[in-house]
C-alpha cells in the first residue's frame, strides 16, 4: 500500500503529457522558458511550469458548429493540470482559425514571441493586429526571459537577477488564484475578476467581483453590468463573511486582508494550499459567465448567485430595478427544460454581447415577459423573449433551458395560468365598478398629499421660487426636482439617528449617514430646533442646490418635513471633507501633488459655475476646506450653501447687516463692512489654495518674529524668494513640477489681495492655473498677514452658544468652530 502511495506523484506526472495533448496539438512539445530573441511559442508547443501543474498554450474556443454569433478563434491561455482554463491573454482579440474545415482548428500562424527588444506579444499572419502583453521601456537593455511560475502566473523577468518586470496576476480575467491580489494595489490600480461572456466565449461578460475597501463597507461586491448584484458583508474571520461562510465545505480558503494607508493599497489575498495529491488538490476561485462563483479544481460551488434574482434581498442579494408589476407579487425565475406552446417570441434581441444574465434582466423589465432563453444555445448569446403561451416541461431532456417567471411559491408550472386567466375575468367584471371607485379615491388622496408637500416647499422656497416650480431645470427635469422623504424612511435609513451613524455636528444641527432600501447611501442634515439661523440655511439650500447641477457641487436629493422637524438629504461622500485629509499626518499622504492639483482645479471650476454659468449668479460666502467634500475618487464637491446669496444678472456686489462666515476665510470688505461679491469667494478660494499646498491651517500663529498667520507666512517666503519652503514636505517625492507649485502659491496670494479690484475672477484663476504660457502678475501684500490684538474680540452668544467675532465697527460675524 505504501508503495502505491509513493507512486502516485509519479503517475500524475505520467498523466500530465496526456492531458496536455488533449488540450492542444497532438504533436505539441513542452518548454519551460521563452528567451529574448529565442524560439517562439506556437500551436505545436506549450509552456509548462517546473512543478508540472500549469500549462500556457493556444486553444480553440467557440460554439458548436452551426450556431454562431460571436467570433470563434484561437486564444492563448493558462490552464491547470485538470484542464481548467483560468487566464486568457487575448480575451478581446481572438485570432481566426487556420484554413481547413474551419472548425476546432487552432491557427497555426499564431505565435507568442519575446523579441530582441524585449517585447512580449502575440502575432499572426491572419492580419489581426498584434496583442502586446509587455513592452520593455527601460533605457538599458538586459536579457529577459518569460516563464510560467509554479504559482500559475505567467511572468517576464531579468534573466540574470530574476527581477520581476510583469506578470499575468496583474491582469486577472475570471479567476482568483493563491497569492493573487483582489482590490486596490500600487496606489490606486483596481484588480477585479470579470466573467466570460458565455460558457464558450472569453470576451468580458456581465459580472465582476471586486473588493470594496471603503470605510464602513469593507466587503466583496459582485456587480452585473456595473450595478451591485450581491455583497458579502464584512469579513468575520478566515473564510467567513456576513453573507458567505466557506467553513466546513472543503472551501477553507485562508483569506486575509492587507491594508496600507501610506501607499493606499487595500486588497484581499489567500495562501496557496499545499500541492498535494488525492482530494486535496490546488484550489482557486472562478467567476462564471452566469455569476456563480466556483472552485473548479475540486468541483465545488462557492456562491450560487443565481439565487439572487428579482425581488430577493436575503443573503447579500440586492433587489433588481424593475417596473411596478415586478415589485410586490412574488415574481421569480425558475429554470426549466422544455418550451412554450402556441407562442411566438416577441421582443427578441439579436446581439452577440448579450448573455443569459442579460436576457433575464430584459425579461424582468418587460411586464409581458413570461420567460426567456438564449436564442443560440450553442453560442449562449442573444435573447429569446416570450410574451404569451403556455410552458410545457420536458424534464431530463436536451430541450432548451428556459428561465420562466413564476409567481407561485410551490413552483407549479405556468400551465395553471391559463385556468387562472379564465376565472380572473369573472372577478374583474364584478369588481370593475368598485375598482374605479377605489382608484378615484387613491388619486384624490395622492394629489392632495402631493399638493400639500408642494405648498410646504413653496412656502419655504419663497414667492420667487414658487413661480419657477413648473419651469424646466438645468437637467431638463421639471420643477425643483426634489424628493420629499417620509420621516419613517429617514428613521429607517439612519437606524433612528444612531450615534454610530453620526458623521459630525454642523453649526445648525447634526449630520447622519443613512442607507435607503435600494442600497443608496445618503447624508442627512438635521435642523436643530433651537437654531433660528438654521431655518434660513434650510430655505437657502432648497432654493439654491435644487437649481444647480454640476460635477463639482454636492447634490441635494431632497428633504423631509415632519412637524417641527426639518431635514436635508444629500448624496453621501465616502471620503468626508478635505480638511480631514490635508490636516491629518497619515491621511494627507494619500493626496499626492496630482490629486491636490485636481482638487484645486475642481473647486475652481465649481466656483466659476456658481459665479458665471449657473441659472442665477451665486456667492457662496462660506467657502472653507471643511465645506469641500470628497467622493470615492477624491474629486471635490462644494457643499453647504446655507449662507449663499443670489445676485441679479447685472448686480456686482451686495450688502448685509449680519455678516456670517468663518474668520480667516472672509475677505476684508465683507468682514468689516458687510460688502460681498464674487470676489469674496475668490478671497476664500485663495486661502484654501494655500492650505492645500502647505497642509497648514489658516488660523493659529506661526512662531516667527513677529508671529504671523498662514497668509503672512506665505507672503514672507514669497518676498524672500524661498516660496517652495511653503510646500508640504510630504509632497517632495510626488511633485516633479516645482514651477506649478510656485504658480499655485502666486495665484493664492493674488486671490487674497487687500483691494477687491486687484483680485482675479475665477475665469482668470483657471486660465492662470492651466495655461503654461501665462505670465502672472506679482502679488501685493495681502490682508491679515499679522495678528492685530485688540482689533478682533471673541465673546459667547447667549442665544445660541456659538462664538461670535466683533470687529471695530461692531458688525456681528457668526462663525463655526473648525472641525
Amino acid at each position: 500500500m505504501a508503495a502505491i502511495q509513493q507512486a502516485k506523484p509519479f503517475l500524475r506526472l505520467l498523466l500530465l503529457p496526456i492531458l496536455l495533448l488533449l488540450c492542444s496539438n497532438p504533436q505539441a512539445a513542452n518548454v519551460t522558458t521563452l528567451t529574448q530573441g529565442g524560439p517562439a511559442l506556437n500551436s505545436t508547443s506549450n509552456l509548462v511550469s517546473l512543478n508540472g501543474l500549469f500549462t500556457l498554450g493556444f486553444r480553440w474556443l467557440g460554439p458548436e458548429k452551426g450556431e454562431l454569433l460571436h467570433d470563434k478563434g484561437t486564444y492563448l491561455g493558462i490552464s491547470y493540470v485538470d484542464g481548467s482554463f483560468f487566464w486568457v491573454a487575448n480575451r478581446g482579440s481572438p485570432f481566426p482559425d487556420s484554413e481547413g474545415d474551419g472548425w476546432w482548428v487552432v491557427d497555426n500562424s499564431t505565435t507568442l514571441t519575446l523579441d530582441q527588444n524585449g517585447t512580449l506579444q502575440l502575432t499572426s499572419s491572419s492580419g489581426v493586429p498584434a496583442v502586446e502583453l509587455y513592452s520593455n521601456s527601460r533605457l538599458w537593455r538586459q536579457k529577459l526571459i518569460a516563464q510560467l511560475e509554479d504559482t500559475g502566473s505567467f511572468s517576464v523577468r531579468d534573466a540574470d537577477g530574476g527581477n520581476l518586470l510583469w506578470e499575468s496576476f496583474d491582469s486577472p480575467t475570471d479567476s482568483w488564484l493563491p497569492g493573487m491580489k483582489l482590490g486596490v494595489v500600487n496606489g490606486g490600480q483596481i484588480r477585479k475578476l470579470t466573467s466570460w461572456l458565455t460558457f464558450t466565449n472569453p470576451m468580458p461578460g456581465a459580472f465582476t467581483l471586486e473588493w470594496d475597501p471603503t470605510a464602513g463597507k469593507e466587503e466583496l461586491v459582485m456587480k452585473r453590468r456595473g450595478t451591485v448584484f450581491w455583497t458579502s458583508g464584512k469579513q468575520l474571520g478566515p473564510g467567513r463573511f456576513q453573507n458567505l461562510d466557506l467553513r466546513g465545505r472543503e472551501l477553507d480558503f485562508n483569506i486575509s486582508r492587507v491594508s496600507d494607508p501610506a501607499s493606499g493599497d487595500d486588497y484581499l489575498t489567500f495562501s496557496a494550499a499545499e500541492f498535494a495529491t488525492g482530494n486535496n488538490s490546488f484550489r482557486f476561485w472562478r467567476l462564471r459567465y452566469d455569476g456563480v462563483i466556483e472552485a473548479p479544481s475540486i468541483n465545488k460551488t462557492i456562491l450560487d448567485s443565481e439565487f439572487c434574482d428579482g425581488n430577493r434581498t436575503e443573503n447579500g442579494c440586492l433587489r433588481w430595478d424593475g417596473p411596478e408589476c415586478r415589485s410586490n407579487n412574488g415574481d421569480k425565475f425558475v429554470a426549466r427544460r422544455g418550451g412554450f406552446m402556441n407562442s411566438f417570441p416577441n421582443g427578441s434581441r439579436f446581439d452577440s454581447n448579450l448573455s443569459i444574465s442579460d436576457c433575464k434582466n430584459i425579461c424582468w423589465t418587460n411586464c409581458k415577459c413570461l420567460g426567456t432563453t438564449t436564442y443560440f444555445p450553442g453560442d449562449g448569446t442573444s435573447c429569446k423573449i416570450v410574451e404569451y403561451g403556455d410552458f410545457t416541461d420536458v424534464p431530463g431532456s436536451d430541450q432548451a433551458l428556459y428561465y420562466v417567471i413564476d409567481r407561485e411559491a410551490d413552483g407549479t408550472i405556468d400551465a395553471h395560468r391559463s385556468i387562472a386567466t379564465r376565472n380572473k375575468w369573472i372577478g374583474v367584471s364584478m369588481a370593475i365598478a368598485g375598482g374605479l371607485v377605489m382608484v378615484t379615491i387613491c388619486i384624490f388622496l395622492y394629489r392632495r398629499r402631493r399638493n400639500l408637500k408642494e405648498r410646504l416647499l413653496a412656502e419655504l422656497m419663497g414667492a420667487d421660487d414658487r413661480s419657477d416650480k413648473d419651469k424646466v431645470g438645468d437637467d431638463g427635469n421639471p420643477g425643483h426636482h426634489l424628493k420629499m422623504y417620509t420621516m419613517a424612511s429617514i428613521i429607517a435609513a439612519t437606524d433612528n439617528f444612531s450615534q454610530q451613524n453620526k458623521l459630525g455636528q454642523g453649526g445648525f444641527g447634526p449630520v447622519y449617514k443613512g442607507k435607503l432600501p435600494e442600497g443608496r447611501e445618503i447624508a442627512v442634515k438635521k435642523l436643530s430646533e433651537s437654531s433660528d439661523q438654521g431655518l434660513v440655511e434650510f430655505r437657502n439650500e432648497l432654493i439654491l442646490i435644487a437649481k444647480l447641477q454640476h460635477k463639482y457641487l454636492v447634490r441635494l436629493l431632497g428633504c423631509c418635513i415632519h412637524g417641527e422637524e426639518k431635514m436635508l438629504v444629500y448624496e453621501y461622500m465616502p471620503n468626508k471633507s478635505l480638511d480631514s485629509f490635508i490636516f491629518d499626518e497619515s491621511k494627507k499622504l494619500l493626496l499626492d501633488w496630482s490629486k491636490r492639483f485636481n482638487i484645486i482645479e475642481g473647486i475652481a471650476h465649481g466656483l466659476l459655475y456658481l459665479h458665471k454659468y449657473s441659472r442665477v449668479r451665486i456667492v457662496h460666502r462660506d467657502l472653507k476646506v471643511s465645506n469641500i467634500l470628497l467622493d470615492e475618487n477624491l474629486n471635490p464637491k462644494i457643499s453647504d450653501f446655507g449662507m449663499a446669496r443670489i445676485f441679479k444678472t447685472n448686480a456686482l456686489e451686495g450688502n448685509t447687516n449680519t455678516v456670517v462666515g468663518t474668520y480667516g476665510y472672509m475677505s476684508p470688505e465683507y468682514a468689516m463692512h458687510g460688502t460681498f461679491s464674487t470676489k469674496s469667494d475668490v478671497f476664500s478660494f485663495g486661502v484654501m489654495l494655500l492650505e492645500i499646498v502647505s497642509s497648514r491651517k489658516n488660523y493659529g500663529l506661526i512662531q516667527l518674529d513677529p508671529p504671523v498667520n498662514l497668509v503672512g507666512y506665505a507672503w514672507k517666503l514669497w518676498k524672500e524668494g524661498t516660496a517652495l519652503e511653503f510646500m508640504d514636505p510630504a509632497l517632495e517625492d510626488s511633485c516633479t513640477c516645482k514651477n506649478l507649485v510656485l504658480k499655485c502659491i502666486n495665484v493664492g496670494l493674488l486671490c487674497i489681495e487687500q483691494d477687491v479690484n486687484d483680485r482675479p475672477t475665477m475665469s482668470q484663476v483657471i486660465s492662470m492655473l492651466t495655461s503654461e504660457a501665462a505670465q502672472l502678475p506679482n502679488p501685493k501684500q495681502p490682508a491679515y498677514t499679522i495678528a492685530s490684538p485688540g482689533s478682533i474680540c471673541v465673546e459667547k452668544s447667549s442665544s445660541t452658544g456659538n462664538p461670535k467675532i466683533f470687529s471695530d465697527n461692531e458688525v456681528a460675524i457668526s462663525t463655526l468652530n473648525p472641525q
